[in-house]
């Protein structure tokens, strides 16, 4: 049986409308403007640049609560598209997806190296370790350059449970 391949735009466009389906449930994302760029299954979360996000005026430097808040959510939303990127595939349709709960943070431990400058950061979540009822996860934040990273993180998760 020889299925003909889907069509690179219409793989794009699938995966595109998964991604913003899966963040628009998080309504604290919109509030904090990040947003998520997609290559493959890669995610790069990216906290745009606001003035509300600084903590401290005088330096000016974004507030740790914001980069905490940055990193856990790359973070669980990075293990919430490795969870649902296998369905995805199988099924080819969006709307075929059910709803999912996300992973609940267990402990959540920020390393702050240097201040958060006053424009876009960027971070990158790795999982380390993810089985049916856990998942370690390691996050790194840069801005200009991605080897200065000016905060990491590492997460442990509790998994939702999966049907079937």
């Amino acid at each position: 049986m020889n299925r003909k391949p889907e069509p690179v735009q219409a793989v794009k466009q699938r995966r595109d409308a998964t991604l913003e389906k899966l963040i628009a449930g998080v309504p604290y994302i919109q509030f904090l403007g990040i947003r998520f760029d997609r290559r493959g299954d890669e995610l790069t979360g990216v906290l745009t640049y606001d003035d509300k996000l600084i903590g401290n005026p005088m330096l000016p430097a974004l507030h740790g609560g914001v980069t905490a808040a940055f990193l856990e959510v790359t973070a669980i939303i990075e293990l919430s598209w490795s969870m649902i990127w296998e369905d995805m595939e199988k099924q080819q349709v969006v709307g075929d997806l059910p709803r999912r709960a996300l992973p609940k943070t267990i402990d959540f431990t920020v390393d702050y190296l240097r201040s958060g400058l006053p424009r876009d950061a960027y971070a990158r979540a790795r999982i380390n370790r993810s089985g049916r009822r856990y998942a370690s996860v390691h996050v790194e934040a840069w801005q200009d350059n991605r080897s200065r990273l000016f905060a990491q993180a590492t997460g442990h998760f509790l998994m939702p449970a999966r049907d079937g």
